[in-house]
C-alpha cells in the first residue's frame, strides 16, 4: 500500500500529543520519534490534527491529477456531497463549472452512488437477516471493525461505500480508459481506493484543500462561475450522506414499507468504539446503524480546516432544509445499477500482536520505577491510558521506556542533584542581575558559603562578577580561564563560563585546581635551583679545566725546552765525531 500519512521524524519533539489522540494507538515511538503503524491505523486523522510541528502531512495526488488533465486524457471527478457546505457557492452548478474549467471532462456527483448503497440497504433491511446492520459508507469504520473488533464483521453491511459504487458506475459508462478521481474531505478514501477487492475504479483521491488550491493557481472563484447544472440522475436525499442521520434520513424517505430495525447513528471514533463494545457484549439487538468516525460526519472530515468559513452544525441545517428529502428516481436509479455487482466481503485484519506475561509487565514497570500498584500514575502524558497498557505496548515494540514522563523527571531530578551534591567542582547559575540560582554543595568548601546562604545572595557579594557580566553583554563563552581568589586562601580556580539563551542565565563551572597550582609552583621552584646547581657545577668545571690546562701548558713547555737540549746534544756530538 502506497504511503497516505507521511512522517518528517525530524520535526517531532517528544510531545507524545498523536499518541494521546490516537485512539487505536496505531502510532509507535522509534527512537523517540512517532511512526505511524500502517497496518493499525484507520486513517480518522486526529494525528495530522493534532501534531504542534506538523511532522505528519498528507500525500497529495493533486499532481498526478495535473497530469493526467494535461495530457489530454478523460477525467471524471466524482464530488461528494459534503461539497455543498464546504465549496463557496451560490449554486451547485457553479461548482460544475469551476471543476471543469479546470479540465475535468465530467463532474458527477458521489450521491449517484449513495442512492446505490441506499437500495442495496433497503433491501438488506427488507431481508431482516442479519442481526444487526452496521452502515459501511465510512471506511475508517470499517478498519476499525476489522482490525479492533473483528467479531462484528458480520454485522458489517456487504455493500460498497457510496465512492466505490459510483467509481463501478462511472467506469461502466464511461470505459477502462477514463480515469475516475474522488474529490473529498476523507483521508481513507486514499486506502479504500486502492483496496484490492475492488480494484481499479477509483484512480486518484483530492481533498477540498488540494482543489481549492488548484483553483486558486487558475484564478478560478466558483462564486463567479455561471450555473451549469448537474443532468446525470439526481441523487435528491441521498446528498444527505455527509451529515450526521443523513444515512438514515436517506433509508427513511426510500423506504416504501417498515422493517423491524430500530435506526439511529453514532459518530466519533470515541462513541464509534464505545458502541462496539456493547455490540461484542451482545448488548444491542436488530439495529441498523449509521456508523461515521468524524465527529459531525464527513463535513469535518480530517482534511477540513477548524477555521472553515462555516460550523458544521449551519452545515447540518443548510442542508437538510435546501435538499429535499424524496428518493431518487426508480427507473434511473435500476440503469445505472444494471449489471454491476455492488456486494464487499468484509474480512477480520485483527493483529497477532504478542502479549506479556503478568510477570513481564511487572518487570518492564520495575524498569521506569514502578514496583508496587500506588506508583502507577495512569496520568496518561505518555499516550497510553494505564502504566500497564504503556507496558504491553513497550514489549510489542510500540513504545520506548523513556516515554514516561514522570519516570523520566524524577531520573533528571536525581541526577541533576546527585550532580550537584557529589561534584568536585562548583556549580553556579546566575540570573541578568546576578542573583545566583544555583549553587552547588562544593561551594561552602569554596566560598565559605551554604547553599542555603548563597541561594539568598547576589554573585557580587563574595566575588568579582565580571567575567559573568561580559558573558551576559557579550553572549560569548569563556573556557579554560584561571582565577584566583586572594580572600579565600588564595584558591585557584579554572573557570568556564557560558550564556544559556533559552533560560537568559550564565552558567558557571569552577575547578579548584589550587593543589595544581601549588605543585606547579613547586615544581618550577624545583627547576629553578636545579638550573643554579647546574651553572654552580658548569662554573666549577670550567675552573678545573683552566687549572688543569694551566698545568698541562706548563709541563708541555719544560717537555719542549728539555727535548730541545737533547736534539742540539745529539747534533754537536755527531760532528765532533767527523773532525776526528
Amino acid at each position: 500500500m502506497k504511503k497516505i500519512i507521511d512522517f518528517k521524524a525530524t520535526k517531532c519533539k517528544h510531545c507524545y500529543k498523536c499518541v494521546r489522540n490516537c485512539d487505536v494507538k496505531a502510532i509507535m515511538i522509534k527512537d523517540g520519534k512517532a511512526e505511524i503503524i500502517p497496518e493499525l491505523c484507520v486513517l480518522c486523522g486526529h494525528c495530522l490534527q493534532v501534531c504542534p510541528q506538523s511532522a505528519k502531512t498528507l500525500i497529495s495526488d493533486l499532481d498526478m491529477v495535473k497530469y493526467m488533465v494535461s495530457r489530454g486524457e478523460k477525467v471524471i471527478v466524482s464530488i461528494a456531497p459534503s461539497y455543498m457546505g464546504l465549496l463557496k457557492h451560490h449554486s451547485i452548478g457553479q461548482i460544475n463549472t469551476a471543476l471543469r474549467k479546470l479540465g475535468f471532462t465530467d463532474v458527477r456527483e458521489t450521491s449517484e452512488g449513495a442512492a446505490v448503497v441506499t437500495a442495496e440497504y433497503d433491501r438488506l433491511l427488507a431481508e431482516g437477516k442479519m442481526e444487526n446492520i452496521i452502515t459501511t459508507c465510512c471506511p475508517s469504520v470499517n478498519d476499525l471493525v476489522e482490525i479492533y473488533y473483528p467479531e462484528l464483521v458480520p454485522m458489517l453491511a456487504p455493500v460498497v461505500s457510496p465512492m466505490v459504487a459510483h467509481g463501478m458506475m462511472l467506469r461502466k459508462e464511461y470505459g477502462r480508459d477514463a480515469k475516475i478521481v474522488f474529490l473529498g474531505p476523507c483521508i481513507a478514501k486514499k486506502k479504500e481506493a486502492a483496496d484490492e477487492r475492488h480494484p481499479g475504479f477509483i484512480n486518484a483521491v483530492l481533498n477540498f484543500n488540494d482543489i481549492n488550491q488548484w483553483l486558486e493557481e487558475k484564478d478560478i472563484v466558483i462564486s463567479e462561475c455561471e450555473d451549469t447544472p448537474f443532468k446525470q440522475l439526481d441523487p435528491k436525499v441521498n446528498r444527505l450522506y455527509p451529515i450526521t442521520n443523513g444515512v438514515v434520513s436517506s433509508i427513511l424517505a426510500t423506504q416504501k414499507k417498515a422493517d423491524a430495525y430500530h435506526k439511529f447513528y453514532v459518530h466519533g471514533t470515541k462513541n464509534c468504539m464505545d458502541l462496539c463494545e456493547s455490540l461484542v457484549k451482545g448488548e444491542i439487538k436488530n439495529c441498523f446503524i449509521e456508523m461515521n468516525m468524524c465527529s459531525g460526519g464527513c463535513v469535518k472530515g480530517p482534511t477540513v480546516e477548524d477555521d472553515a468559513f462555516i460550523s458544521r452544525f449551519k452545515i447540518k441545517l443548510d442542508m437538510e432544509e435546501s435538499i429535499p428529502q424524496e428518493p431518487v428516481d426508480e427507473r434511473g436509479l435500476a440503469q445505472a445499477m444494471e449489471g454491476l455487482d455492488f456486494g464487499k466481503r468484509f474480512e477480520n485484519h485483527a493483529p497477532r500482536d504478542p502479549m506479556p506475561s503478568e510477570e513481564k509487565i511487572r518487570e518492564i514497570l520495575a524498569e521506569i520505577g514502578k514496583t508496587k500498584p500506588e506508583d502507577e500514575l495512569n496520568c496518561g502524558a505518555c499516550g497510553y491510558p494505564t502504566c500497564r497498557e504503556k507496558a504491553i505496548a513497550v514489549y510489542q515494540g510500540k513504545a520506548e521506556l523513556n516515554m514516561c514522563i514522570p519516570y523520566m523527571h524524577d531520573k533528571a531530578e536525581s541526577l541533576a542533584n546527585l550532580v550537584m551534591e557529589t561534584s568536585p567542582n562548583l556549580v553556579l547559575i546566575v540570573d541578568q542581575d546576578l542573583k545566583i540560582r544555583e549553587y552547588s554543595a562544593v561551594g561552602e568548601k569554596f566560598f565559605g558559603k551554604t547553599r542555603q546562604e548563597a541561594l539568598q545572595m547576589y554573585l557580587y557579594e563574595f566575588i568579582d562578577p565580571a567575567d559573568f557580566q561580559w558573558v551576559f553583554e557579550t553572549k560569548n563563552s569563556i573556557h579554560g580561564k584561571k582565577v584566583t581568589y586572594s580572600d579565600y586562601n588564595n584558591l585557584s580556580t579554572l573557570q568556564n563560563i557560558v550564556y544559556i539563551e533559552k533560560e537568559d542565565v550564565v552558567l558557571a563551572t569552577l575547578i579548584d585546581i589550587t593543589r595544581e597550582e601549588e605543585q606547579a609552583r613547586q615544581d618550577y621552584e624545583t627547576k629553578l635551583e636545579t638550573i643554579d646547581l647546574a651553572q654552580k657545577v658548569i662554573h666549577k668545571q670550567m675552573m678545573v679545566a683552566q687549572e688543569i690546562a694551566g698545568l698541562l701548558g706548563e709541563t708541555t713547555a719544560d717537555t719542549k725546552t728539555t727535548l730541545t737540549k737533547l736534539c742540539h746534544s745529539l747534533l754537536e756530538d755527531g760532528k765532533e765525531s767527523e773532525v776526528k
